[in-house]
């Protein structure tokens, strides 16, 4: 493959073009606008992407439309912004001065004390603004799971929020120099492997899915970063090196999603926020959890194919992916392989993946008429938290209300997310009631000896994932309480 190189990474920082030629693999967003750019409305706070203190907007292209979307700038790398518009806070205020209808919007309500999380609020208040001027509250809390205040409250920033509906969107920037912005962009997007620095610090953006098969095989020991919103920590907070790096985020190659008779297929960089309305649409069992995914920027930037392919033990996906008998598509060079997600996780830290192979898509097979899915996610807070359980449940009852078939799995019960065999064995075969209800649980420890960690303790763990069936039992059988959500508890 005939591939060129260039030795730089081009994006634009507000109204500036910027390119680097020496700049560390590992070097974030936050670090090179407050520390490089001396840009320090932008703060950092929890340095892992959980406080929205240091959110910015990315512009990129997606299929021709430019799209901007909130981000963690601390857990985003400076080399995965080739071809991006990267928007700080400092872009909002007018040359005069005058404050944005959003920050102006803050002013006027009351919404700031400290002002420290201030900065963050406004360009993720702007990143909604721009999509929905005129949000309802949900959307609204929302646009804002990934931001804490810890001296305002939210209410007057939900104001805020409310009362720039009525702003003028033909005066902001981003609005009126859209097709600009588009054309620079564009001419940024040169089709050649970006490729800086050696060793540890040698950093990759293939040209193309093709590219960076070939690159990957030549070196199998190179880290793939995609959303980065979990690599990022590893960086931030473990001090790890982790380079070479090739990033992956750029690939539109990666980023396409395909429906049709037998499924979704998902490619491994479709984000969290860009696969809501098909898994809504094809999966509408799977809308709340996919809601409660980390934030929205951490939804911007994180990939499903990212969440299957590091394995952890507590990712939100493979658990529903299991149940649902989903596949993953890997690849190593022009060899590609189809492995059911349950036997893609091995051990702890160990998947399914040979050197230099990497996950380039998931197939989720669609639900055949009788199968009755759910998932439930725990965890210690509703919004934006690590599950501590994690259940996904699948049956098919015959004609005479005996279980046909069962499919459950859970992820924080083992080292990886497993499918309870011996429990699925008890229903299989069994009338769907009570008493089979009843021994199904009691068969749960043959399953999972989960582990006591700062989430929850082992018995809780094993109490919970009995729960969880027999809550799935009940809400299949219509039994189940009604659970109001915050709305229509307030309306009801």
């Amino acid at each position: 493959m005939d591939i060129q190189i260039r030795n730089s990474i081009r994006f634009l920082l507000n109204d500036k073009a910027v390119e680097l030629t020496n700049v560390a693999a590992t070097q974030t967003l936050l670090d090179f606008l407050r520390l490089d750019r001396r840009l320090r409305g932008t703060k950092e706070g929890c340095a892992e992407g959980d406080c929205g203190a240091c959110t910015v907007l990315v512009g990129r292209l997606n299929h021709g439309q430019l799209t901007y979307e909130s981000v963690n700038a601390c857990i985003r790398f400076v080399g995965s912004l080739d071809a991006c518009h990267v928007v700080t806070v400092e872009a909002l205020a007018a040359a005069d001065g005058s404050l944005h209808p959003v920050q102006q919007a803050m002013v006027d309500t009351h919404a700031s004390q400290c002002g420290f999380c201030t900065p963050g609020f406004v360009m993720s208040l702007y990143g909604l603004w721009m999509h929905n001027p005129s949000p309802a509250v949900r959307d609204i809390e929302k646009a804002l799971q990934g931001n804490l205040c810890r001296c305002t409250g939210y209410a007057a920033i939900i104001r805020a929020a409310e009362s720039v509906s009525a702003c003028n969107a033909g005066n902001d920037p981003l609005v009126a120099e859209r097709a600009r912005v588009i054309e620079q962009l564009q001419a940024l997007k040169d089709g050649r492997r970006v490729d800086i620095g050696e060793g540890k610090q040698r950093h990759v953006l293939p040209a193309n899915v093709d590219d960076f098969a070939d690159f990957m095989e030549a070196n199998p020991s190179a880290t793939i970063v995609a959303g980065s919103t979990d690599v990022g920590l590893w960086v931030t907070k473990f001090m790890r090196e982790i380079g070479p790096v090739v990033f992956t985020s750029h690939l539109d190659g990666l980023r396409q999603i395909t429906a049709d008779n037998d499924g979704l297929t998902l490619g491994a960089g479709v984000s969290y926020t860009d696969a809501y309305p098909v898994i809504s649409e094809h999966f509408p069992q799977l809308s709340e959890l996919w809601n409660r995914i980390g934030g929205e920027q951490v939804r911007n930037m994180g990939t499903i194919g990212g969440n299957v392919a590091n394995g952890s033990p507590i990712g939100d996906t493979p658990p529903a992916l299991i149940a649902l008998g989903a596949h993953v598509l890997l690849r190593k060079g022009q060899n590609r392989r189809s492995v059911p997600m349950e036997q893609y996780f091995i051990a702890y830290g160990k998947q399914d993946r040979m050197a230099g192979e990497f996950v380039e898509a998931i197939h989720i097979p669609r639900l055949k008429q009788g199968e009755q899915f759910a998932v439930y996610k725990i965890s210690k807070r509703l919004d934006e938290d690590i599950s501590s359980v994690c259940g996904a449940f699948k049956v098919v009852l015959d004609t005479a209300g005996k279980v046909q078939a069962a499919a459950i799995a859970f992820g924080g019960m083992a080292g990886t997310p497993k499918r309870a065999a011996t429990v699925e064995e008890t229903l299989i075969g069994s009338s769907w009631n009570d008493e089979t209800i009843e021994r199904a649980m009691s068969v749960f420890a043959k399953d999972f000896t989960p582990l006591t960690d700062w989430r929850a303790s082992a018995d809780y763990r094993l109490l919970t994932a009995k729960n969880l069936l027999r809550r799935f039992y009940l809400d299949s059988t219509g039994e189940g309480n009604v659970r109001l959500n915050r709305y229509e508890a307030a309306v009801g």
